[in-house]
């Protein structure tokens, strides 16, 4: 970790919030919901400097959720702190950019130095009052992404992970096993990297996507022809 070791404890650059970025899917449908915040709790996974961590439970069948990008780069790439998705669209990254025709990747540094210091530099401007120049607010949304942007919120990704021991057979707990008794889903959909999800780079949810959408593209022209 590249992070400075400084005698202030408010100029070290660390992130210190009072509530979350996140989208409603990940908020939960419980009006009531509890949540618990530990400062410089874990690192970003992004940037790698520490941040406050949020935790909290969804719902009475989900699974516990915590943060796990720190807020200047959910800001930066306009993106959930927990699931990664746009805060607009509620799409992957990668499809927000293709469908939008802009390309942020360039904009922000993937070296641990300069990475820090990117984050820095824009925490510092937002101190001053001075507005992160940001692609996203000033793209026009497209068709396509109209098209596949999530309306409503998405509550059953929040559902507990599935047992380990059903799947090998061996769990006994029945009923009372706060774990999904089911099946995982194998294949490429099942093998995603939190940073080529936040760079928008070979996300294998984003390429379903855009070949859903390839395929409507191509329907509608089938039916003008018709």
């Amino acid at each position: 970790m590249a992070h400075r070791l400084l005698r202030d404890a408010q100029a070290d650059g660390w992130e210190r919030s009072d509530f979350p970025i996140i989208c409603e899917s990940c908020l939960g449908d419980n009006p009531y919901v509890c949540m618990t915040r530990a400062d410089y709790d874990k690192e970003c996974k992004i940037c790698t400097r520490p941040f406050t961590v949020f935790r909290w439970r969804p719902g009475r069948d989900a699974r516990f959720k915590k943060t796990e990008l720190c807020q200047t780069c959910s800001k930066l790439k306009n993106v959930c702190q927990v699931c990664l998705l746009d805060l607009e669209y509620g799409l992957p990254v990668q499809v927000r950019d293709t469908a939008l025709s802009i390309n942020s990747n360039d904009s922000i540094p993937k070296s641990d130095v300069n990475r820090e210091y990117f984050a820095e530099e824009h925490d510092r401007k937002a101190r001053a009052g001075i507005d992160y120049e940001s692609s996203f607010g000033k793209a026009r949304p497209s068709d396509t992404i109209l098209k596949l942007q999530r309306t409503t919120p998405y509550y059953k990704r929040n559902r507990a992970h599935v047992c380990s021991f059903y799947v090998r057979g061996e769990c006994t707990r029945g009923a009372e096993c706060p774990y999904r008794h089911e099946m995982p889903i194998t294949g490429e959909l099942s093998q995603q990297n939190i940073k080529d999800r936040y760079y928008g780079i070979n996300d294998p949810v984003a390429l379903k996507l855009l070949n859903k959408a390839g395929e409507m593209q191509l329907w509608i022209l089938q039916m003008m022809r018709a």
